[in-house]
């Protein structure tokens, strides 16, 4: 390891004890050892979490919630304490307030279709910042179009910040819903949720948070951040694929109309009228990713295990240590530099597109993201087409920053 790095939060036996808890991490790429720093994409698994996603195909397959035998009955009480961990780990008041979606984007369209459909109309404005991804900008798009509301954007600046002075210059009593990124994908920026719920909150709106990024690097805890919807997705904190939470606060969630029709969702079926089930059940229609929920669970309870404190600060000295070494090589331009900023390390370099970086580092057995990683406004403030980004998790170490930095400089040496 470079001797520059700093490690006196995490010593090396720690960092590859936790290493050694991913099987994925052995593997060889290209003739290499793998360097994964694609976490902002999606997070490797633990083999505690791949063992329970086997256990449950292996020994209690079966739908839940409408069998009286052993097998459903098994399932349904490991899938539902797959919920009690996910209450417990946001600091959720009750697992009605935790409904099971597929992943973050599903989290915000139900939001959107069910409480948007049902509470905007013409003239009312929702909210979102220029640095959000996608998912929290285009199901915005698709619900204000059909109920005439505006869509307003807090400017971000070169830093890749909001300001707090354009939020409360842009809230006011026509802003319905403000619907923010809690930590960028794109820029690692950690925003200023907390201030800008209380603002929202204020002048009687809504806030959804989108956790996405902040929810493997960030504590949260919902009776802390009094946030009215918050939406993140298992695979970016370690646990299965087609995984995610909504959280949202009961009265709401009791107030919303159903988004999606079918089995589990309802109470009673007449063809002149049906009634719906309970909450969180309300907004589950159909078989769910039953093994998905009870890794994502799983998953939870280890990052807990492991400790989020101390999983930000290792990561923090991570990103800190690759900072400063890109910004040594020639040519290599940053893009976002907050002052509060976790994970996330997106650059371009001159003369080199960010897909032949990703290209050339893959052949040294490093994995990189290179494209604009759903945040195409982003991409336009800065006037780029896309940007490399090294996103860090836990188990990355210094040693793998270092080869990052060999690759950079191979890269430029072929296309110098």
């Amino acid at each position: 390891m470079n001797s520059t790095a700093v490690t006196d939060l995490n010593s090396d036996d720690q960092v590859a004890q936790w290493r050694a808890d991913f099987p994925i991490l052995k593997t060889q790429v290209n003739g290499h050892p793998l360097v994964y720093l694609d976490n902002g994409a999606t997070t490797q698994k633990p083999q505690v979490v791949i063992d329970a996603v086997s256990h449950y195909y292996e020994n209690t397959n079966s739908n839940i919630h409408r069998g009286v035998h052993q097998l459903s009955e098994l399932a349904t009480a490991a899938y539902e304490n797959g919920r009690e961990q996910v209450r417990r780990f946001i600091g959720a008041a009750s697992v009605k307030e935790v409904v099971f979606t597929r992943g973050t984007t599903e989290s915000i369209n139900l939001v959107a279709n069910s409480w948007g459909m049902a509470n905007l109309k013409a003239g009312d404005e929702v909210l979102v910042t220029e640095m959000e991804h996608h998912s929290n900008i285009v199901p915005w798009q698709m619900v204000t179009e059909r109920t005439g509301a505006l869509l307003k954007v807090v400017p971000i600046n070169d830093a890749g910040e909001i300001s707090l002075d354009d939020v409360r210059g842009l809230i006011n009593d026509r802003t319905r819903m403000v619907a923010i990124s809690q930590l960028s994908n794109a820029l690692g920026t950690i925003n200023p949720v907390k201030e800008v719920i209380e603002m929202a909150h204020q002048a009687g709106a809504i806030v959804l948070v989108d956790g996405a990024q902040a929810i493997a690097h960030i504590p949260v805890d919902m009776a802390d951040l009094n946030c009215d919807f918050y939406a993140f997705s298992g695979h970016k904190i370690f646990g299965p694929t087609g995984t995610g939470v909504l959280y949202g606060k009961e009265a709401l969630l009791e107030a919303m109309p159903p988004w999606q029709g079918g089995g589990d969702m309802i109470r009673i079926v007449r063809f002149e009228k049906s009634t719906w089930n309970d909450l969180p059940y309300k907004f589950e229609a159909g078989t769910p990713n039953i093994a998905g929920g009870i890794g994502l669970g799983v998953a939870l309870d280890y990052v807990s295990d492991v400790g989020l404190e101390k999983i930000a600060a290792h990561e923090t000295e991570l990103l800190n240590y690759a900072s400063r070494k890109l910004q040594e090589l020639p040519g290599l331009k940053l893009i976002g530099t907050a002052k509060n900023r976790a994970s996330i390390a997106s650059f371009v370099l001159d003369q080199l597109h960010a897909h032949d970086l990703g290209t050339i580092l893959d052949s040294e057995g490093i994995a990189i993201r290179a494209g604009h990683h759903c945040a195409m406004p982003v991409m336009q403030h800065y006037g780029v087409a896309a940007t490399a980004r090294a996103s860090f998790a836990f188990y990355n170490t210094f040693s793998e920053v270092d080869r990052l930095m060999d690759g950079l400089n191979k890269a430029v040496e072929m296309f110098g």
